[in-house]
């Protein structure tokens, strides 16, 4: 999925595939959320929006929240768009299995020659599980950062599982995540048409993160265990 008319597609896909089931208050509710017992956990290089982008999601969650409160709106401090999941979460992942600077020098190898990668965050999809920003790489930056590290990790014998879910290709932001059945299903679902095509900024990526991480992100469980610098 390398072009903006490609990641649309994908995009408008899982739109037209959910907001009907949104609309009907046919959603899927992640059970985990307020799970204190969740031991999930895993090791992700990710982007951190900038404050102006940020600032827009937040305006867009607090729209919504006054049709629904209840549901699970990713705060400010942890909103974030996933390069790759190194090591997807999963319990029973611990740092001390690890040498983390061995990971370090794989990503830093990866990234030379990587400019500062461009990004537009342009309009919302949805998922039975979830709203997602859109977002869209306005050069191939993103794309070969990725392969590159798949690659370069994929020649190590370092714990990885990469693209063991999914190949990572979209550039979104989980903005809610669905933890109760909706109060309000069709106005839940027009506001979301509203928002449908609502332009939520552009940015140019300064650093990448490699953090130690829950599945959601949480501040309080992710480590920052180095950020490297485009």
């Amino acid at each position: 999925m390398n072009t903006t008319s490609e990641l649309l597609q994908f995009y408008n896909l899982l739109y037209d595939q959910s907001i009907l089931k949104i609309k009907d208050g046919n959603v899927l509710l992640d059970k985990m959320i307020d799970n204190n017992k969740d031991r999930r956990r895993g090791l992700t290089l990710l982007i951190r929006p900038d404050l102006n982008v940020i600032d827009k999601i937040n305006r867009f969650q607090k729209e919504i929240k006054k049709i629904d409160e209840h549901q699970y709106y990713q705060p400010v401090s942890d909103i974030h768009l996933t390069v790759l999941s190194i090591i997807p979460c999963y319990e029973g992942f611990n740092l001390a299995d690890i040498a983390i600077q061995e990971y370090v020098q794989i990503i830093t190898e990866s990234i030379k020659g990587i400019g500062r990668i461009k990004l537009n965050f342009n309009g919302i999809t949805t998922s039975p599980e979830a709203v997602l920003i859109q977002g869209f790489p306005v050069d191939r930056e993103l794309d070969t950062l990725r392969n590159r590290l798949r690659e370069n990790f994929a020649r190590t014998n370092l714990q990885h599982s990469i693209d063991s879910r999914y190949k990572m290709s979209a550039a979104h932001v989980t903005a809610i995540r669905f933890r109760e059945m909706l109060v309000s299903p069709e106005r839940f679902a027009e506001m979301l048409q509203r928002y449908r095509e609502v332009n939520f900024g552009e940015m140019r990526v300064k650093s990448l993160d490699l953090v130690y991480n829950d599945w959601y992100q949480s501040r309080k469980v992710v480590k920052m265990l180095y950020q490297f610098i485009l």
